[in-house]
């Protein structure tokens, strides 16, 4: 196919015209927990993106660029300059760097510069929770097969840490609703 994922939410891989594998949508998914984690999903049909100032809001996705050559420059202000042996295997890297890897110029409406690993992945998501930013990290690798897999995703602490504290959650709830039935019947005992 000639048009796989949503810019926004597409894998460097099918940027750089690499074979893909399922692994695509790891970082889609990826990105969208940048969009849930922060609580700012933004529909592209109510914003004009052309009037707002992505850097000066946080506002996410986190990678919305406008083009092509854009969103790879963005990719790299969070993820730096893609490995080599992953630059080789690009059908379409020349559109995106020349012949010593750098990356080729980009021009935007902004006129933004964006340099790579300019814009860290913690500060971006605004916490300090290690493990989340260690999940979306392997959801962000360049090298698909480096990337997070589904079955090493349930395993991740930040995936174990979330279901225990969300079973412990739901035990406590369960362990005040028990206790608030027992108070309502003895009040109702008591009452006859």
């Amino acid at each position: 196919y000639t048009y796989i994922q949503s810019r926004f939410y597409r894998a460097p891989e099918i940027i750089l015209g690499i074979p893909y594998t399922p692994a695509i949508d790891i970082w889609s998914f990826g990105c969208i927990l940048v969009e849930l984690f922060t609580g700012m999903l933004i529909s592209v049909i109510e914003i004009n993106f052309d009037q707002l100032d992505c850097d000066k809001l946080s506002c996410y996705p986190i990678f919305p660029g406008e083009n092509e050559q854009e969103q790879l420059a963005m990719i790299m202000e969070v993820i730096d300059l893609p490995p080599n042996h992953v630059l080789e295997q690009g059908t379409r890297k020349k559109l995106f760097f020349d012949s010593k890897g750098v990356p080729r110029t980009v021009s935007t409406k902004s006129l933004k510069k964006r340099r790579p690993a300019s814009r860290p992945l913690g500060q971006i998501l605004r916490t300090t929770d290690q493990n989340f930013i260690d999940f979306i990290r392997r959801c962000f690798e360049w090298d698909p097969v480096e990337r997070l897999t589904p079955e090493e995703g349930l395993r991740h602490p930040w995936i174990i840490e979330t279901k225990l504290t969300q079973r412990t959650s739901r035990e406590s709830r369960n362990k005040y609703r028990t206790k608030k039935d027992e108070n309502i019947s003895t009040v109702n005992a008591d009452s006859c």
